[in-house]
């Protein structure tokens, strides 16, 4: 029997090597851009720290915060100065009072220049002279005033832009010594086996065809192309539809009271197992369409397993997702959905027979 087995463990053996090399090679390229790709890692978690921070900010009414539109209406009062103003103010921004102060001595100007020349018409070039050197430092001052209400405004925006940009605190951190080294590692490991995926479902095939009928042989290409699509396909749509909605509602809980700070190391775990999680589960056609051509499944048998398998999906989805019942719910439909797409795939390869 051992001798029987040989040479498929011999076959084994082989494909299961090159497997690993292809990951090899793929991680050393993905390692030299692990910087990019941990910054796609990340940016859901950073898009959900920003989100929630606005939130935050725009609840939290005991901080200070910079009117956004108080501030351009201050800016456009430099350029265009308002003669007076119906609303009533109590306290006024130190920009506001600068800008209308550059108003006051830029009114001052022109009425100074005014009388220097009317007392040069009336020939009264000693107080014409006066007036005139009056208005130049009018002048010099309206010019000063603006470019310092310009520097109080850049200041207000700065601090508001690093208000937002703070995210209320919360920040990704690192507990270890050497901890970007090895979330760096695991990072280009993730890639490097998304990026070998395809090569590794190939030789996944030739270790299977050699049982396979000619006519089956033929379906590598659907089988590698269709498992790697699917796969992906599942990747995405974990990345773009799950983490924003999962990360924004585990971070928003309790965020009023703790300040989070997330370990980096913890979350390319948690990512990384959300991400393989949702690409293995989108797989269910592909191998229900290979089960079927081997004449394991029927389309009937799947309907009859319909019910266990619709319990076996949310508890998968329970184990595969964050705890919350919103992610579980956006992982367990599409699949109760590829389950349903998966029973038509089965009847169009190895429909149920009906007996005579």
């Amino acid at each position: 029997m051992f001798k029987d087995l040989k040479p498929h463990l011999v076959e084994l053996r082989k494909r299961l090597g090159l497997s690993v090399l292809s990951i090899f090679v793929m991680f050393i390229l993905a390692f030299t851009f692990h910087n990019a790709i941990l910054t796609w890692v990340t940016q859901p978690l950073n898009d959900a720290l920003t989100e929630v921070g606005l939130m935050i900010e725009s609840k939290d009414k005991g901080t200070w915060k910079v009117d956004v539109g108080e501030l351009n209406e201050t800016q456009e009062s430099i350029t265009k100065p308002k003669v007076e103003s119906t609303k009533p103010t109590v306290e006024k921004p130190v920009a506001q009072l600068s800008a209308e102060a550059s108003s006051s001595a830029q009114k001052l100007h022109t009425s100074l220049s005014k009388a220097s020349e009317v007392s040069l018409k009336q020939e009264n070039v000693v107080l014409a002279n006066i007036l005139k050197e009056a208005a130049t430092a009018a002048k010099e001052t309206s010019n000063s005033t603006q470019k310092l209400t310009q520097a109080l405004l850049d200041l207000n925006l700065t601090k508001t832009t690093k208000a937002v940009d703070s995210t209320f605190g919360g920040m990704i951190t690192t507990h270890q010594v050497g901890g970007a080294f090895f979330v760096a590692l695991k990072v280009s490991f993730f890639a490097a086996i998304l990026a070998a995926l395809p090569f590794i479902l190939y030789q996944f095939w030739l270790f299977i065809a050699p049982g396979l009928y000619n006519n089956e042989k033929q379906m590598v290409i659907p089988f590698v192309v269709g498992g790697s699509v699917m796969f992906f396909i599942g990747v995405l749509f974990a990345y773009y539809i799950v983490t924003p909605f999962g990360f924004q509602f585990l971070i928003t809980f309790g965020s009023f009271l703790y300040t989070p700070l997330i370990n980096i190391e913890d979350y390319v775990g948690f990512f990384t197992k959300i991400m393989l999680g949702f690409g293995v589960s989108f797989e269910l056609p592909v191998f229900a369409y290979f089960l079927a051509l081997l004449g394991l499944i029927t389309d009937r048998t799947m309907i009859d397993f319909f019910k266990y398998a619709v319990i076996i999906i949310f508890v998968v989805a329970a184990l595969l997702t964050p705890p919350d019942i919103l992610t579980q719910l956006l992982m367990a439909a599409p699949l109760v959905l590829l389950y349903g797409a998966s029973i038509l795939i089965v009847r169009a390869v190895n429909p149920e027979k009906q007996e005579d």
